[in-house]
């Protein structure tokens, strides 16, 4: 994001304040996180304390001019309230790559949505990406 020109600010209690800062970017709580920002990216493992991170409250603390993003996984983002806060227009989309049940079932509601993006939890399988996977495992692909 930093390439675009943009203030990267983050939520993560467990990297060290100054890895962060040698990135360039600004630690803040979650809730300031979802208030200030433009775009939220999540990155984070799906455990316990991050099932339904986000959800009704926290959709509720984010602009109304708002774009979600996740790639990391499904049960992060409680799928329901997303639904809500997209059909209600109070966040302005979301792209997903991830779902609480994977493969997408074809009932899910977020399908009904013209403002939200879904892929199919492979974004990131690019020939080159996965030719880089290949090399970093020692594979020598013909």
């Amino acid at each position: 994001m930093k390439a675009f020109g943009m203030k990267v600010i983050v939520y993560d209690p467990w990297v060290d304040g100054e890895v962060l800062r040698e990135m360039g970017v600004r630690r803040v709580d979650l809730a300031t996180l979802l208030s200030e920002s433009d775009v939220v990216s999540i990155h984070c493992l799906l455990t316990p304390e991050t099932r339904h991170m986000i959800g009704e409250r926290e959709l509720g603390m984010m602009k109304r001019t708002a774009v979600i993003v996740n790639t990391a996984r499904g049960g992060i983002i409680d799928e329901k309230a997303l639904y809500k806060a997209l059909a209600e227009g109070r966040i302005k989309c979301a792209g997903l790559d991830v779902f609480e049940a994977e493969p997408l079932e074809r009932d899910n509601p977020l399908l009904t949505l013209k403002n939200v993006v879904l892929t199919p939890h492979m974004a990131v399988q690019t020939a080159d990406a996965v030719l880089r996977l290949l090399y970093n495992v020692g594979v020598q692909p013909r």
